[in-house]
């Protein structure tokens, strides 16, 4: 192979992480979420204004709630956490993008997940016991 051949082969495959960076910047809700919390995802709650996913991962449960659409300021959000006979672990405040990550070690135990952004809110009750 010839020294033009490597460096066309250099070219395109810089060309390809660049353009693949590109698009992940530009559209950063796609796969944002998968990357704060751990483990498998196991529900989605979603409300009018966002929703909260809930990841599970060897006995310990993991949420974040993310906006419907994103907006160049803060917005107040929240996410909670409770394992049952615990008390619950909160993230709120005012948030671009989203709220959370927030961790609790389960077990074995029902867990209750509550989540909002802006006037929109959900809560789960007790799941995944």
């Amino acid at each position: 192979m010839d020294r033009g051949a490597i460096r066309r082969r250099l070219a395109l495959g810089l060309a390809v992480l660049t353009a693949s960076g590109l698009l992940a910047m530009l559209n950063p809700g796609t796969a944002a979420a998968g990357s704060y919390c751990s483990g498998r995802k196991v529900r989605t709650l979603s409300f009018s204004t966002g929703s909260v996913q809930v990841y599970k991962r060897g006995g310990y449960v993991c949420a974040v709630t993310l906006p419907k659409t994103q907006k160049p300021y803060a917005r107040a959000m929240s996410v909670s956490v409770q394992a049952r006979g615990n008390r619950p672990v909160v993230d709120e405040g005012s948030f671009r993008h989203h709220a959370g990550p927030v961790t609790v070690h389960a077990g074995h135990r029902c867990v209750r997940v509550k989540g909002s952004v802006g006037s929109g809110s959900v809560s789960s009750g007790w799941i995944l016991c």
